[in-house]
């Protein structure tokens, strides 16, 4: 889990560090009025870009496209998930290979490619629309949509006024094995505990284990359950998730409890891009108001605050990708000794 991700970021980072003071492509950082024709003349000059994402291919494709259309510049598409995004990143830059542009992932995963020094710095006019909670300290990355925490319930087998109002509401006994528990939400799990107060936070957890929750692998599989009726109620599902389900006719709902967490998915541009123009491009339509309406119409949460999303209509605090990978080793061993040990043989699997 987090640990292995750690181990990543971490190890044999010598080389990955000596290129650091690699001179940046100096457009990552220009705001001459002359701006944009530079950019867009050596966009179009190299041609195309090649973008690593976690983002599935039926969201990001549409986006890429409407890219292609506006620019004429190509777009090579890799996706995978977070984890294999940064061990190939990785991977090719020790062995002096540098392919991506523009890499698009998970907030932690973004953090360890930041400590590698394979990201840069960079400046959008987009920027002026971006939350302050959208960057880290070092801005080599920017958050361009959130997946937010809430609980969702099957409306079919949930009264209204059975629907939760408090985490503790969901040590009821009548949600006893009927609680669905995603098994790789250990940042959600440390962040909620963090929250309520270590020994309070971990006390919670020991008794939502003791109600005996379903885990599963996988928050699309969660929500397909969750629909399904084989479990009544999610503790932590993306609700964009559930709201495209919704949407397609499913009897599912969600409901934001305070705390709510934020995971960012974040975009970056790569310190040895091929093309720096063209990647810089990308990021900057990913982060424009017409990129954040493309990630808005497939029912997810833009991080800009000039598109409205009823996704993101309550208060929320961001997972720090940081204290994620920091402290990587203790919350993975928590998490393992009271939500997952012992439950092995009853984890299913889905995407």
């Amino acid at each position: 889990m987090l640990g292995a991700l750690c181990a990543v970021a971490v190890a044999g980072g010598v080389q990955a560090q000596s290129d650091s003071k690699a001179a940046l492509p100096a457009i990552y950082m220009y705001q001459g009025q002359d701006r944009e024709k530079l950019l867009l003349d050596g966009a179009r000059k190299e041609g195309t870009v090649t973008v690593y994402t976690s983002m599935n291919t039926k969201d990001s494709v549409p986006i890429t496209a409407a890219f292609e259309k506006k620019y004429g510049i190509k777009v090579v598409l890799w996706r995978a998930g977070s984890e294999k995004i940064v061990q190939r990143s990785v991977t090719e830059a020790r062995a002096n290979r540098f392919t991506p542009d523009v890499i698009d992932t998970n907030g932690p995963e973004m953090e360890a490619l930041a400590r590698e020094e394979l990201l840069s710095e960079f400046y959008s006019p987009a920027f002026k629309d971006i939350p302050k909670v959208a960057f880290p300290p070092h801005r080599r990355y920017v958050a361009e949509r959130f997946n937010f925490f809430t609980i969702a319930y099957n409306t079919n087998l949930v009264k209204p006024e059975d629907v939760p109002n408090t985490y503790e509401d969901l040590l009821k006994p009548r949600w006893a094995g009927k609680v669905g528990i995603e098994a790789g939400d250990v940042d959600w799990f440390a962040a909620l505990v963090k929250a309520m107060g270590e020994e309070k936070g971990l006390a919670y957890f020991r008794n939502l284990s003791e109600m005996d929750p379903q885990i599963r692998i996988g928050h699309t599989l969660m929500v397909e359950l969750l629909a399904a009726g084989e479990m009544d109620l999610l503790a932590a599902a993306y609700n964009h998730n559930v709201e495209r389900a919704a949407v397609g006719g499913a009897p599912v709902k969600w409901k934001a409890l305070a705390p709510t967490f934020g995971r960012p998915n974040a975009v970056g541009l790569a310190r040895h891009a091929p093309h720096p123009h063209a990647g810089l491009l990308f990021a900057e339509f990913l982060l424009s108001r017409e990129g954040q309406k493309l990630i808005a119409a497939r029912h997810r949460v833009p991080s800009s605050k000039a598109v409205n999303s009823p996704l993101a209509q309550f208060g929320y605090q961001m997972i720090d990708p940081g204290i994620v990978l920091d402290e990587a080793e203790k919350w993975d061993r928590l998490w393992e000794d009271i939500m997952i040990k012992g439950r092995g043989a009853s984890m299913g699997q889905g995407g």
